[in-house]
């Protein structure tokens, strides 16, 4: 039998009935005679409630006692869970990160994982108990509770599956696997059987809101095999692994993932001299502001323009930082959109396949839908539209692509 890692999100615990459900679900692992470890996120809500009663106090909490107050979420669901396995007849023990020992630096709020020690886990689990962690949380050098951030408790659940060499890390959340794109856009979107850790990261980059991409990261980097599962219904998931689909029907392109949170910035009529984009950008990046897609167009009078975009909620602040740099610079004038999206294309089938941008380009041109941006990569192409046509462009590239669910596989 396997040693499994199971973690359940906020909405799989939400309530004292769903975690009485969750009991169940692991009590049938058990009786399968495997391993279990979970992990646990906080009830839903509860996060943004302890966080609300910090703000209550003051604006800008301490990190450290900002981590002190969110850690207690989990370990209410945790304790509740153990409470409810041990009504079940099973043995259960729970820890949070400093008992575990899960090592971070000291990073408040936004922690990296240094090391885990799994020799206390390894013991209960010898003794046939199932160990219940709190997720999203561990210790600093100096016994200080540290939190990882968003998406913690995915991270907490691969790199505990890292750590004891788990057979599957196994993430429940509201949604049965991973889907070719959001059913809520596109109601043929079609669940997938498996996708590699490449693709994975590429579409939560991207867009996907099902896996963190942090999380991902680590499984792809430990070799931990991923599985998407409901805490709702019963079904397979969605495998995430380095292995390929190999069956010759398999679609060239595994999904299609998008972003409302674009805004753009050009800067336009910049001298066209060399380190012109470092001094354009150097500034936003020191500001801490994530730049994404970039282009830059050389014009006949001897000036370039240049456009890249941020995440909406940096927008103000990257464009007052472009002011300042466009006054020095001698530039014409900066601008900024933010009713933009980003459209991407995603899978492994484009290392092999000519035609997959043209076919893109195409089907979006069909339907009148201009781009604005484009970048690539290995496995995937993203463009940059109006907002307003995002929608279209992701029904319209799903059906062009193959990805529509049929009768056959409904």
């Amino acid at each position: 039998m396997a040693l499994i890692v199971q973690k359940y999100g906020g909405t799989s615990v939400g309530s004292v009935e769903r975690i009485e459900a969750v009991a169940d679900r692991v009590v049938r692992f058990r009786d399968e005679g495997h391993d279990v470890v979970v992990v646990v996120s906080a009830m839903s809500g509860e996060t943004n409630r302890l966080i609300g009663l910090a703000k209550s106090i003051v604006d800008q909490p301490d990190p450290r006692e900002l981590d002190a107050l969110v850690a207690t979420g989990e370990q209410v669901s945790m304790a509740l869970l153990c409470m409810a396995l041990h009504k079940r007849g099973h043995k259960a023990r729970s820890y949070n990160g400093s008992q575990v020992r899960i090592l971070t630096d000291d990073s408040h709020t936004k922690a990296r994982i240094r090391e885990i020690d799994d020799s206390r886990i390894r013991a209960d689990l010898a003794q046939g108990s199932v160990v219940v962690v709190a997720g999203f949380q561990g210790v600093d050098e100096n016994g200080n509770t540290t939190t990882l951030g968003r998406g913690g408790s995915d991270t907490t659940g691969v790199a505990l599956a890292a750590a004891l060499k788990a057979e599957e890390c196994q993430i429940y959340t509201d949604v049965d696997g991973v889907y070719t794109t959001d059913p809520r856009v596109v109601e043929r979107a079609k669940r997938l059987d498996r996708i590699t850790f490449e693709e994975m990261l590429e579409m939560a980059s991207q867009g996907s809101k099902v896996l963190q991409i942090r999380s991902v990261e680590f499984a792809g980097k430990y070799n931990v095999p991923l599985r998407v599962l409901s805490s709702f219904q019963e079904g397979p998931g969605t495998l995430i692994s380095y292995e390929e689909d190999n069956q010759m029907e398999a679609p060239l392109i595994s999904g299609i993932a998008f972003n409302r949170d674009e805004a753009k910035l050009t800067v336009r009529g910049v001298p066209d001299t060399p380190g012109v984009a470092y001094r354009i950008l150097g500034p936003v990046s020191d500001a801490n502001i994530e730049v994404d897609v970039i282009v830059q167009n050389v014009s006949a009078d001897g000036t370039t323009d240049i456009t890249f975009t941020v995440h909406r909620n940096d927008r103000k602040k990257a464009e007052a930082i472009l002011q300042d740099v466009a006054k020095g610079m001698g530039a014409r004038e900066v601008i900024g959109d933010d009713r933009i999206a980003k459209v991407s294309i995603v899978g492994v089938g484009m290392r092999s396949h000519a035609g997959i941008a043209s076919t893109m380009f195409k089907a979006l041109s069909e339907v009148n839908i201009n781009i604005q941006m484009i970048t690539t990569s290995e496995i995937k192409i993203s463009v940059i539209i109006d907002e307003k046509f995002l929608e279209l462009a992701v029904r319209t590239l799903h059906t062009a692509f193959g990805l529509d669910k049929t009768d056959d596989n409904a």
